[in-house]
């Protein structure tokens, strides 16, 4: 894939130094000098020392990325909630994984899933990057970059707490406050490989929530992360007494929805290669609305 920019900077800079301005990480650095790459400016190849002056044109060429053999792929369909040819974003449904697991008789994650549309569409580049990762049991949505500049760049994002994420749940009892946050440490429980609990030993861990709609059997909770702990909204919520409905794990289970009724309706990043924001949004699956339509028939706030 072909990069370019124009470099509008009155000082002059190395090449590998104005490339950087760019978002161009050291690896992604490495893959144009060593792995098949190139730097260029004004169109001629050019080395990493080069001098770049103003209104040059500065470009990163990435060599096309390999299927990994090793994935297998899946010829599931894939709801596509938006895509260019840096981003698609899907909306998953509950009881898939987002990567594979091991020791799986059918590998039927959104991975291969991914790898699978891939292939179809005869994408230069069939690495499927996943940056966002959702519980299999959790619907929304979830963004593969395309290439590995994409994915760079939104793991940088990541780490600034810049990629925003909400999240509806729905939650047994009724939750007190209009508005709240959650601040309690998230560690590994001790008596599970899977289960995490609140806990002095644990990471920094903040949930924000609006209440949406309440009555004395459940509210509906309108939910932004500002950590990505694991488990982290169920963890939370179970931990005042409020568990998610249908959480088996954290609560208990539900005639009412088959899982924990927690979903992703919305994500916003900003695309340095659009120059602009990408916000998507995707409405409550059928389980999840029944749910919630049983349990709130009668509001009382």
């Amino acid at each position: 894939m072909k990069f370019n920019w124009i470099y509008d900077h009155r000082t002059p800079r190395k090449l590998r130094s104005a490339l950087k301005m760019y978002g161009v990480s050291s690896s992604l650095l490495k893959v144009a000098i060593y792995h098949g790459g190139k730097m260029q400016i004004n169109g001629v190849d050019k080395w990493a020392v080069d001098t770049v002056n103003y209104l040059d044109k500065v470009t990163l060429i990435l060599p096309p990325e390999t299927a990994n053999d090793n994935v297998d792929v899946s010829e599931a369909p894939i709801d596509i909630i938006y895509e260019d040819q840096d981003f698609l974003i899907m909306n998953k449904p509950a009881g898939v994984a987002t990567v594979p697991a091991h020791n799986v008789p059918v590998a039927d994650s959104l991975v291969n899933r991914v790898k699978g549309y891939y292939k179809r569409q005869n994408y230069e580049n069939q690495v499927t990057h996943v940056a966002t990762r959702l519980d299999r049991d959790t619907s929304g949505l979830v963004v593969f970059p395309k290439h590995r500049f994409a994915h760079a760049v939104l793991d940088e994002q990541l780490k600034k707490h810049l990629v925003k994420k909400n999240y509806l749940a729905l939650i047994k009892g009724k939750v007190p406050a209009e508005h709240g946050y959650i601040d309690a440490p998230i560690q590994r429980d001790p008596n599970s490989f899977v289960k995490r609990m609140v806990g002095k030993e644990g990471k920094a861990s903040v949930t924000e929530y609006w209440r949406q709609e309440c009555n004395v059997q459940a509210s509906l909770i309108k939910i932004r992360l500002h950590t990505g702990r694991t488990h982290q909204i169920r963890v939370h919520f179970a931990s005042l007494g409020f568990p998610l409905i249908g959480d088996k794990m954290y609560g208990e289970e539900s005639g009412l929805i088959a899982r924990q009724a927690l979903h992703c309706y919305w994500l916003s990043f900003y695309s340095p290669f659009k120059g602009k924001n990408i916000t998507v949004s995707a409405p409550l699956p059928s389980d999840f609305k029944n749910a919630k339509d049983d349990l709130l028939s009668t509001k009382n706030y």
